[in-house]
């Protein structure tokens, strides 16, 4: 794990075109599928490794996110010492980043153990939702799991309580995070495991301040529009979907696990998909040549990095 010091974070970026700097940075992460004592998941996948090396990458960032969420399928098998395996894992890279962890539950979690490990609350089967204030920016967290079952819903009483939360709007709006995504798979068989009553869920945010929909679930990255609100799917950090193979044979590979780097600005968010590698790289830009950069007109910019040589 790399242990990333405090002054070494990312100075205030500066403004070189249009848009000023992101109002808020959001880490988005989902399905790690960590089972109890580090087992491999399927016989197969080292689920605690492929994490370790995520928060690895998380911390290359060199930023201070706003947050770091987890869009369910948390542990494989809801085993407490899953999760406690998770929370070790995470939350010292949270604290280095300054960041608060948002937990939210997918199909392979239980309610009971993820309270108890996770949050430090009573072990209880209600759904798992909650409001985070980000400087401005509201995250409120769904639970689309259904106990005992992997498809996905929203309850009348859960959809109630999210049209409350949203009643009043938020200064930079609301970003609602679940497991299941209101979009139809590329696996067509996927879908039996979807979100159900999506009209209903649609008509709750219906004219409220939501900006986006972020969520986990198809192991894969993909982005779709609900209700006409953007959604973006992260990948998973246990395996992903090998997409190159034809959508009725599309079976899990350990290769190309990734998660999304979310920026929010005053007109848009961004859902940036970011590779867990370590691939050597060039070496032209630096923080060096964005100083010289800053240190120029924006005239002098174009000159030097614009126009092409003659």
């Amino acid at each position: 794990m790399v242990d990333t010091p405090t002054d070494a974070v990312a100075a205030t970026p500066v403004q070189f075109g249009r848009y000023a700097p992101a109002q808020r940075t959001i880490l988005h992460l989902s399905d790690t599928h960590l089972l109890d004592g580090g087992r491999l998941l399927g016989g197969r996948y080292d689920t605690a490794a492929n994490l370790a090396r995520t928060l690895g990458a998380l911390e290359r960032l060199s930023i201070r996110p706003d947050a770091i969420v987890f869009t369910g399928d948390l542990t494989d098998l809801g085993e407490p010492g899953a999760y406690t395996a998770l929370r070790a894992a995470v939350e010292p890279v949270a604290a280095r980043l300054g960041a608060p962890v948002i937990w939210v539950a997918g199909n392979h979690d239980e309610r009971s153990a993820l309270r108890a490990g996770l949050l430090d609350a009573p072990p209880t089967d209600e759904p798992v939702m909650g409001v985070w204030d980000l400087g401005g920016l509201r995250l409120v967290a769904l639970d689309s799991t259904v106990p005992g079952w992997h498809h996905g819903d929203l309850d009348p009483a859960q959809l109630d309580w999210l049209r409350a939360v949203l009643s009043e709007p938020a200064p930079l709006g609301t970003i609602l995070a679940l497991h299941h995504p209101p979009l139809p798979s590329h696996i067509p068989f996927f879908d039996i495991l979807e979100l159900r009553h999506q009209d209903e869920f649609a008509a709750g945010i219906a004219g409220s301040d939501v900006r986006a929909i972020i969520a986990g679930h198809l192991h894969y990255s993909t982005a779709g529009t609900f209700a006409g609100i953007p959604v973006s799917v992260a990948s998973a950090t246990c395996y992903t979907m090998n997409l190159q193979r034809p959508p009725a044979e599309v079976n899990g590979m350990d290769a190309g696990q990734s998660f999304h780097l979310v920026h929010v600005y005053d007109d848009t968010i961004t859902h940036a998909v970011v590779p867990v590698v370590e691939e050597a790289t060039a070496d032209y830009f630096s923080a060096e040549w964005i100083e010289r950069m800053a240190a120029l007109s924006p005239q002098e910019r174009l000159e030097a990095f614009s126009r092409k040589p003659v």
